[in-house]
């Protein structure tokens, strides 16, 4: 019996499922592997309910493993008809991340997902296939029984053995370990090749606009972006991945255009709901999403875990300006008054960040950061693009695919 899908927490354990997972070690250079078999389920759309949707729908390869659409919450489903309720991350540089927990000071850190549920790409790569607004199977059993008559059931037989989809159970965690294995060897999902990080090998400099951007990035006393998103390399020498694996609250605006909006008594809390269940009486981390890396960010269409902003510029404005202008991102009452942090019930309204910078302003004051300010951070922004071509100063997620795993 292979190891349970909810024991992967750790490189360590997936290295030590190996011997249990491979019928035998020699196998030639050219011959299937896990992580080639990852590849090919991935991009898959046969292994859901639709015959449409594949993990790549959500996370194409060519936009940064992120959503290609311009869509909000990308809908699935039988039909393709199910809406979601959040927006799909990037999955690059998510293997980076380290299996969730709280540190010394109780502050959780780490997992995947916007909520850390999951430890590991296998974990995470579970629930899509039996999501009812993903791919929407049945049961796992359904998508071994999809694997099995695939065009690639053949190589899969030749990795994991003859008999393997004798083995329903056995033969999902040997597809979830395939797409893990993928996501954690190819190149792709991790290429650190950026116009960013061309400039920290010191090949290159930045604009004069990029390099103020970086500053006000850095600065604690304006953006204080660096706080969450470490901008520097590591004590090894590690490139960074500009998110510390934490949580925050931010008050993003209700999204009326996620369908289940439409109930007032809906609400996405994050850490403590509805999606997360383990952490449901932490009233505390309710509100509270986890601070993605901004590798790529440029790259996307909605940001926030509800897309409630559609533009790079109006997010960073968002930060920059909740708090000394909030008529400018949440409704009024009927009486007129501006209704703050509208997407938390009022109750949960205070876990919002309010003490750090630059949310410690208050209506009337000057914001930390100007339009030319803003401006010049978001320049900065697009320089964390992979596949930056220095010939025509120009960046492609695209160009990073097809090195060499």
């Amino acid at each position: 019996m292979p190891p349970s899908i909810h024991s992967i927490r750790h490189p360590i354990a997936w290295l030590a499922a190996i011997a249990c997972l491979l019928p035998g070690m020699g196998l030639a250079v050219s011959a299937p592997t896990p992580a080639s078999l990852g590849r090919a389920i991935f991009a898959d759309p046969g292994l859901s309910a639709s015959g449409a949707m594949s993990c790549a729908s959500c996370h194409s390869p060519a936009h940064a493993h992120a959503s290609p659409s311009e869509g909000l919450v990308p809908p699935g489903g039988p039909g393709l008809d199910v809406p979601g309720f959040r927006t799909a991350p990037s999955l690059r540089y998510l293997d980076m991340t380290m299996p969730f927990g709280f540190d010394k000071e109780g502050t959780p850190v780490g997992g995947m997902n916007r909520d850390g549920r999951a430890n590991s790409p296998l974990e995470q790569a579970a629930r899509p296939f039996t999501a009812p607004h993903e791919m929407a199977n049945a049961s796992p059993a359904e998508v071994v029984a999809k694997v099995e008559h695939a065009a690639y059931a053949d190589d899969f037989r030749a990795v994991y053995g003859a008999n393997v989809f004798a083995d329903t159970e056995g033969a999902f965690f040997r597809i979830l370990f395939s797409i893990e294995q993928y996501e954690r060897t190819a190149r792709e999902f991790r290429p650190f090749d950026s116009k960013y990080d061309e400039f920290l090998r010191g090949r290159l400099r930045l604009s004069p606009l990029e390099l103020r951007g970086l500053a006000l990035f850095n600065r604690p006393d304006k953006g204080n972006c660096a706080a969450c998103h470490p901008s520097a390399r590591g004590a090894d020498g590690s490139f960074p991945l500009f998110t510390d694996f934490t949580f925050d609250a931010l008050g993003a605006p209700r999204n009326p255009a996620i369908p289940a909006t439409a109930d007032p008594d809906y609400y996405d809390l994050g850490l403590c709901g509805p999606d997360r269940i383990d952490l449901a009486n932490r009233r505390d981390l309710c509100g509270a999403f986890k601070v993605p890396t901004l590798r790529n960010v440029a790259t996307r269409h909605a940001f926030f875990h509800n897309g409630v902003f559609r533009s790079l510029s109006e997010a960073v404005r968002f930060y920059a300006r909740r708090d000394t202008n909030p008529e400018e991102f949440y409704p009024r009452d009927a009486n007129g008054v501006v209704q703050k942090f509208d997407d938390l019930p009022p109750a949960l309204r205070g876990n919002v960040n309010t003490l750090e910078v630059p949310y410690d302003r208050k209506p009337g004051q000057t914001p930390r950061l100007d339009e030319s300010e803003i401006a010049a951070i978001v320049a900065f922004l697009h320089t964390l693009t992979d596949g930056y071509d220095p010939r025509t100063d120009t960046a492609d997620p695209a160009r990073s695919l097809g090195h060499d795993d």
